[in-house]
């Protein structure tokens, strides 16, 4: 009985403790929570300091991410949703489920003026075509040398994905009102669409396809945790689509002073640190990076849409890409 007793006053004092721990719920995109994503270490790293649980929760691909929050409106369990970009943010303020943040983004690295009171940037990079040199000897220069090759690519789905996202503003920001025909060029070349970056990459990884759309960045992976310097992106002469991934806060969350903390700590270097050798992105506030960086190529023109411009683009970029690709 005196067993009983102590082990039943154990665990009232255990769940009475874990009752008194306040738990931050953050939405964010698959390979940002996977083992080497920068998830793991980032919570460690902030339950160090907040007294905190911090649930890092996997819900798809960074448009997915919006889809759902969207779909579960004031209801949604996140406090915080992490892995949305630039092409995004116009339509996730539209929804107005947004908080201002009311940090002060100062000593910004991200290659765009920032002033937006919703969301604020963690990290950011170019988009590429990665190929590994022992396969591909001599890879196409331009979209047109892509579409006039016999490779074959895989992409991302721009209605679940980021990347695809950017992918189809690409296009349309070095073709314009071309960019439907070159679509139509582009699709024999593309081998399969993936719902989001990680299972096209595994593709590319797997033999399946020449190049794979991704990062600039993505080659420093291979380089640091591989020790293999066989994957490069393949500059462009159209240059190259610009992504910044951006964080907000939800105005349901029930730990609104915790999701604040949690966004000014995003901007130290204990996060920022963590992000170029696990998300393989450039840092949004400067930090020392892996000698592999400097062998990175840098695109001599950047292409990025205005938050307002993606926004009233999305529709018609998008149906140029389906219409191209369902023929």
């Amino acid at each position: 009985m005196r067993t009983f007793l102590t082990s039943a006053a154990l665990a009232l004092l255990a769940g009475s403790a874990a009752a008194q721990t306040p738990t931050l719920t953050v939405y964010t995109y698959d390979s940002f929570v996977a083992e080497w994503g920068p998830g793991p270490q980032i919570e460690a790293a902030f339950e160090e300091t907040c007294g905190c649980d911090l649930n890092f929760v996997s819900a798809g691909d960074g448009a997915a991410l919006l889809a759902r929050v969207r779909l579960e409106g004031e209801r949604t369990e996140a406090d915080i949703v992490l892995g949305l970009d630039t092409s995004l943010t116009e339509a996730a303020t539209a929804t107005g489920l947004f908080a201002e943040h009311g940090g002060a983004p100062a000593d910004l690295t991200v290659p765009v003026e920032w002033n937006d009171p919703i969301f604020l940037p963690y990290d950011w990079s170019h988009f590429a075509f990665i190929y590994d040199e022992t396969r591909l000897s001599e890879p196409p220069a331009s979209f047109r040398e892509l579409a006039e090759s016999d490779l074959s690519v895989v992409i991302q789905d721009p209605r679940s994905s980021t990347p695809g996202l950017s992918l189809v503003f690409w296009v349309k920001a070095a073709y314009g009102d071309e960019a439907q025909a070159m679509w139509e060029a582009l699709a024999p070349r593309i081998l399969t669409v993936t719902k989001g970056w990680s299972e096209s990459y595994s593709m590319f990884l797997e033999g399946e396809a020449d190049m794979v759309l991704s990062y600039t960045t993505s080659p420093a992976y291979h380089m640091v945790a591989e020790e293999d310097d066989t994957k490069h992106a393949a500059p462009f002469t159209e240059g190259h689509y610009t992504q910044v991934e951006v964080a907000g806060i939800l105005k349901s969350t029930d730990q609104p002073d915790l999701a604040r903390d949690f966004m000014a700590f995003m901007l130290t270097d204990a996060f920022q640190s963590i992000i170029p050798t696990t998300n393989w992105m450039y840092p949004a506030v400067a930090t020392e990076l892996d000698p592999a960086f400097g062998k990175l190529i840098t695109p001599e023109k950047a292409l990025l849409f205005p938050p307002e411009e993606a926004e009233a683009l999305r529709k018609t970029a998008i149906e140029e890409w389906q219409e191209a690709l369902s023929q």
